[in-house]
């Protein structure tokens, strides 16, 4: 994306080291940066928020989660519509936008569910708030969670609550995640053992099926870093775990190459007061759980080699090469919590942590 916008100016991700990362036109690969540098590479079978979220967390998934490119089939919608009481529209992979656009009119008409899902893993439901209440909506993606659980489930079940008329439909922010638990041990089942406490900010808890993570969902990424500020300044101890959405859901999806530019510059403006609130024996790592280039033909999440900046007070400034998981950053903050050692990952807060 750096080379289709004519060069990125990030001067606060500059200093830290992301020209170090890779090669990215207008960031400089600056001599001595001011946090640790290195990429990680995807080790689990997928490419979703859910499984990117796990293995930062130390759980390495097999196989990726079952998708639906014909859509979903008759014995699924036959039961949902069973368990719901409500009819079904579409029943294709779709953007979620133009979806409302084709049958926001129709759903308001009949109360019928729109029903779809994309290239990845996931079912969603969208329902006019003014046709169906944001609880049965919820309801009915708890009913469709359990009917999409076990060998043929998705990762997610994402209701899509929306509102507004023909030309002017919008998605609200009473959107909801319903995740299936992970199959075993991550870095947040840890620290709630060792009585650490966890805290989240964006759809953390929703990705983990709110096992030992309760999270705030602000709407937009200045919001988040608001809380993040926020949260760095109340909490004496514990894990503070992000995610930065509007990256993914508002211009990664919708192929939107100068609303993702504009938050880059956004976040790198905001930088400088999030790591202000920062105490000397804190560490911040930055990254991603999966990849989204909006200047790609497809509008779907892809598996990338993510940039990994580690930053602190006591963090030594150091190359720590391509790691061949993203579970290298939740066995590090093991290590740093001092909690026992994950199934999967290699520690590397030895490389960069003074003490």
């Amino acid at each position: 994306m750096s080379r289709s916008v004519g060069g990125l100016a990030l001067p606060n991700l500059e200093r830290l080291g992301l020209g170090r990362c890779a090669p990215l036109a207008g960031v400089l690969p600056v001599e001595s940066p001011a946090a640790a540098w290195g990429t990680a590479q995807p080790a689990s079978a997928g490419k979703d928020s859910t499984s990117g979220h796990w293995e930062l967390c130390g759980l390495l998934l097999e196989r990726p989660f079952r998708t639906y490119p014909a859509g979903f089939p008759p014995e699924f919608v036959e039961a949902f519509v069973a368990a719901t009481g409500r009819g079904v529209l579409a029943n294709r992979p779709a953007s979620g936008t133009e979806i409302i656009a084709e049958f926001g009119e129709e759903h308001r008409a009949t109360g019928k569910w729109i029903l779809y899902t994309s290239a990845d893993s996931v079912c969603q439901v969208a329902a006019h708030e003014a046709v169906v209440q944001v609880e049965e909506l919820y309801r009915a993606c708890r009913a469709a969670r359990e009917l999409l659980s076990g060998p043929g489930g998705v990762s997610r079940v994402i209701a899509r609550p929306f509102a507004g008329g023909p030309g002017n439909w919008q998605r609200t922010s009473r959107r909801r995640d319903f995740s299936v638990p992970p199959p075993g041990e991550t870095l947040l089942d840890r620290l709630a053992a060792a009585h650490i406490p966890r805290f989240g900010i964006g759809k953390v808890d929703d990705l983990f099926a709110g096992r030992a993570i309760k999270s705030l969902h602000p709407e937009t990424n200045a919001a988040v870093y608001r809380a993040i500020t926020g949260a760095l300044s109340a909490m004496p101890r514990g894990l503070l775990f992000v995610n930065v959405h509007e990256f993914d859901q508002s211009w990664g999806h919708r192929n939107d190459v100068a609303g993702f530019h504009a938050g880059l510059v956004a976040l790198d403006a905001a930088l400088p007061s999030m790591l202000g609130a920062v105490r000397e024996q804190d560490l911040v790592i930055i990254t991603a759980d999966h990849g989204n280039d909006p200047t790609t033909p497809s509008s779907d999440h892809s598996r990338e080699c993510v940039p990994l900046l580690v930053s602190g007070p006591r963090v030594r400034g150091a190359a720590l090469g391509v790691r061949r998981t993203f579970a290298d950053v939740g066995q590090t903050l093991a290590a740093f919590f001092g909690v026992p050692p994950l199934a999967a990952g290699t520690s590397f807060l030895e490389e960069i942590w003074l003490g």
